[in-house]
């Protein structure tokens, strides 16, 4: 018990200096980007009708992974009413995360219908990109293996432009982009969810089906 004390005294520290870390960077160095960040579900874009949720998302992380089903159980549900938007937020302690979150943008280039499918693919896949997987591996071993793992969804005929994507300096730029966005928001950990713009409480948690319904069913009721 102690030690699980103190594994979540860490896991605090932790979040705490990489909020601090975000808000003294962001504040330091704000670039605006040329679109607004994020993948929308379906291409299904908010409208002034829609109920627009965000959500923050780490390919590799098991609470992402955990909460998204219970999500696209209640977007299927609801349909056009409402809007989703997931925006990679890579941890800094979650291994090969940010490599992941770039290889979503560089999926989201070469085709937009194939980027959920590859969030999926990671999250099906996540012990393959973590801890002991890839622990005596190099940077560019790691690299072409997501590589590969992200051609499979993008179709592996693209192999060389997914590969390529990971020496372009725009799908980097855009990775960095959706990190800073998270920290302008105040995200510090994984999941977090914004609806209509508004955080919801216990960041990192993750919601169930029910919990949606309770959440998304008042709304339309205004």
């Amino acid at each position: 018990m102690e030690f699980l004390k103190i594994q979540n005294y860490n896991t605090l520290m932790k979040s705490i200096v990489l909020l601090l870390l975000c808000v003294v960077h962001v504040n330091a160095q704000v670039t605006l980007p040329s679109r607004q960040d994020g993948f929308w579900y379906k291409n299904r874009i908010a409208n002034a009708e829609s109920i627009l949720i965000e959500a923050f998302f780490d390919p590799l992380c098991p609470d992402s992974r955990d909460s998204w089903p219970p999500l696209k159980l209640a977007l299927q549900h609801y349909g056009s009413r409402l809007s989703l938007v997931v925006h990679p937020f890579p941890l800094p302690y979650h291994d090969n995360a940010f490599i992941s979150s770039r290889a979503l943008h560089i999926s989201n280039q070469l085709n937009t219908s194939a980027t959920y499918r590859l969030l999926e693919s990671f999250f099906d896949h996540q012990g393959k990109f973590y801890g002991n997987a890839t622990f005596n591996l190099s940077r560019a071993s790691v690299v072409d293996k997501i590589a590969r793992f992200t051609s499979n969804s993008v179709g592996n005929s693209h192999y060389a432009a997914v590969k390529a994507g990971f020496t372009d300096p725009k799908t980097d730029h855009a990775t960095r982009i959706s990190f800073k966005y998270g920290c302008v928001k105040g995200v510090y950990g994984t999941p977090s969810f914004f609806v209509n713009g508004f955080p919801l409480p216990d960041d990192g948690s993750t919601l169930d089906y029910n919990a949606w319904r309770k959440i998304i069913h008042p709304l339309l009721k205004n």
